[in-house]
């Protein structure tokens, strides 16, 4: 019998692309599931097991709500963005994050939920050739994630601060990669890397314009893989911080050739915009403690771009409609 038969689980952020992924993996299992999402879309209206509620869970109130006869909350909330719009937006980016996580964690802990996971991020590490969980508060973020990073250290430490004062052991935080999947932003103004460049391929017809030299270097986890650390963290009462990841890192340059190779009908060339900002060197991910949990990456690079590539091909309302809701509220 699954962990998470019958459970009644909660799941924000619950339209965006790793709650989509997890919501799926967790309807498998028999759960009970409560989605909360900010945005007008609701793809679950013929799922009998899935409630849908539309809440600010800047709202204290609102948190409450969602958390009500809940056994599992799986927080997946957060504002979505480029870093060059976390850069120059970062408020819009640092605010509704902090009170997501203050609101919705604190009113986890009023309702006795039984166990909480935290998605944290890579934007919590500081520069390094390799992200080790332990070195986090050694450090302070990349000034590239200076304020979205800090937003999810404070969630992380809000975490700890109940275990030291409640004993409340029942948490787990995961620390995603670079995630890509279907239900992503794909908006090239505003978008991580993996959708923004597939945006930029498919509406490219001689050269595809990519910042910086192609020389970074970046760790990629499709977000069904994200979803499967998820739900071991949980299982298994994982209660260390664990990164999700593929623990070796790609180049752009060999990112963007994958993208181009994958995208039907397309032989373009890459102009490379030295003058635009490309980030830190090197963000790959330590993946020793989440392996001898038994956590590995089962979908290839090549593998997720193509479905994500095919998602988005068929899906371009979807993503438009969701991100344009949710831009015009923020």
């Amino acid at each position: 019998m699954s962990f998470f038969k019958d459970k009644k689980i909660l799941v924000t952020g619950g339209t965006g692309m790793v709650g989509m992924a997890l919501i799926n993996l967790l309807s498998e299992t028999g759960a009970n599931i409560r989605v909360v999402s900010i945005d007008n879309v609701n793809p679950f209206q013929k799922e009998k097991n899935i409630e849908f509620k539309k809440l600010d869970l800047r709202n204290y109130e609102n948190c409450i709500k969602a958390c009500e006869n809940i056994n599992i909350v799986f927080h997946v909330a957060g504002i979505k963005g480029s870093p060059a719009v976390a850069l120059n937006k970062p408020a819009s980016f640092y605010v509704p994050t902090i009170l997501f996580n203050t609101n919705l964690i604190e009113a986890a802990i009023k309702s006795k939920v039984d166990h909480i996971l935290y998605t944290s991020s890579i934007g919590v590490y500081s520069p390094s050739s390799i992200f080790n969980e332990d070195d986090v508060w050694k450090t302070f973020p990349s000034e590239n994630d200076r304020f979205a990073g800090w937003a999810k250290r404070m969630g992380e430490l809000q975490m700890m601060a109940y275990e030291k004062e409640l004993n409340f052991k029942n948490y787990s935080i995961v620390r995603p990669a670079n995630i890509y999947g279907p239900y992503d932003n794909f908006d090239p103004k505003n978008a991580m890397v993996i959708p923004s460049l597939i945006n930029k391929v498919l509406n490219s017809e001689e050269f595809v314009e990519v910042w910086g030299d192609g020389s970074q270097i970046r760790d990629f986890i499709y977000s069904k893989d994200v979803a499967r650390g998820m739900m071991l963290a949980v299982e298994k009462k994982i209660n260390l911080p664990l990164n999700l990841g593929s623990g070796s890192g790609i180049t752009v340059k060999q990112l963007i050739e994958s993208i181009i190779k994958t995208v039907p009908n397309k032989k373009l060339k890459i102009k490379w915009d030295t003058s635009k900002p490309s980030g830190d060197k090197v963000r790959v991910m330590n993946m020793d403690r989440a392996s001898s949990y038994g956590f590995k990456c089962e979908t290839s690079l090549e593998k997720g771009i193509k479905e994500t590539v095919e998602w988005y091909l068929n899906n371009k309302n979807y993503s438009e409609k969701k991100y344009n809701s949710f831009n015009e509220k923020s």
